[in-house]
């Protein structure tokens, strides 16, 4: 992504995915690497946003379903559906995570001219979760607040423990 100004960047360099009909944009600089479906490990007990560990490499990397956070459809995966190891900043650290993308389209410029807003009515998804919608061929393409929503409480693995608590003494 070009340097920001305001806030918003001159311009996205940004690889496509479709989850369930809606086109995302994600930045392709954070994309590590795009995977064919691999074996899941399912962590019992966590959110279904962030149900399952992979392993990419040797290493243990978080899959996180962004349809649950969007509250798509979740159809079972075909020879499209692909993971998409990105890097994505918690609490101001570079994380690795897997998301589950349908299909991966290209990349592709978005012009920061034809990236708004997301309009604060009107949507189906939580304004905060969305950071632009782009235009490109007519259509809009959702480019997702990545940041947020790994920040929100139902995406982590581990709620505040119980065991935190302490006694007024």
């Amino acid at each position: 992504m070009s340097e920001p100004q305001d806030h918003q960047p001159l311009s996205m360099t940004a690889l496509t995915i479709r989850l369930d009909d809606e086109l995302f944009a994600v930045e392709a600089g954070r994309v590590r690497e795009i995977l064919d479906l691999v074996p899941i490990t399912e962590v019992p007990n966590a959110p279904d946003f962030v149900g399952g560990l992979i392993n990419v490499r040797g290493r243990v990397v978080p899959l996180a379903d962004l349809r649950v956070m969007f509250g798509m459809n979740r159809p079972e995966p075909d020879e499209d559906t692909r993971i998409v190891v990105m890097e994505v900043d918690m609490d101001g650290e570079p994380t690795i995570a897997g998301i589950l993308a349908d299909k991966v389209h290209d990349v592709t410029d978005i012009e920061a001219a034809s990236i708004e807003e997301a309009p604060k009515v009107g949507m189906r998804w939580r304004p905060e979760f969305i950071k632009g919608i782009g235009k490109r061929n007519g259509g809009f393409i959702i480019i997702p607040n990545m940041e947020r929503i790994f920040e929100t409480p139902g995406a982590r693995n581990a709620p505040v423990a119980a065991s935190e608590e302490r006694s007024a003494s």
